[in-house]
């Protein structure tokens, strides 16, 4: 079975006001969901107390480190050459945070070695066989 893929990465909150807040965040990949990546916040940094996970398309990551991607929830663009910007979009309001985007890089990279990009249907009908094989569906 594959493993999952986490990496911490630090990220910061921009504000209207003068000063961003730095805070940590980590980034999830599974390759049983290959098409999807989860940002997990903890809860000291979420309005209401609770740990916040967003998932989105890994494609939609990648895509946002050259140009901006994404017209819901999530929208992802590049600020200069070291950095990308995230926006997270809700009922409550929008947080917008900043990543370096070799953080990103790195961890897309992992993500790619453990599924290649295009092959991620494959993977889907892979590991329902595997649990069909034994037993777990």
């Amino acid at each position: 079975m594959h493993r999952v893929i986490d990496q911490a990465v630090q990220v910061r909150l921009l504000a209207t006001a003068p000063r961003s807040h730095p805070a940590p965040a980590v980034l999830h990949y599974q390759p049983a969901d290959p098409l999807a990546v989860r940002m997990s916040f903890p809860p000291e940094i979420s309005l209401d107390g609770t740990a916040v996970d967003w998932a989105f398309a890994r494609e939609l990551l990648d895509e946002g480190l050259r140009t901006p991607a994404g017209r819901g929830d999530v929208r992802v663009r590049p600020s200069g050459p070291e950095r990308t910007v995230m926006e997270f979009h809700s009922d409550d309001g929008i947080a917008m945070l900043q990543l370096k985007t070799s953080d990103v890089r790195r961890f897309l990279a992992r993500s790619y070695r453990a599924v290649p990009a295009g092959t991620e249907m494959a993977h889907l009908g892979m590991e329902r066989d595997l649990a069909e094989l034994f037993g777990a569906a």
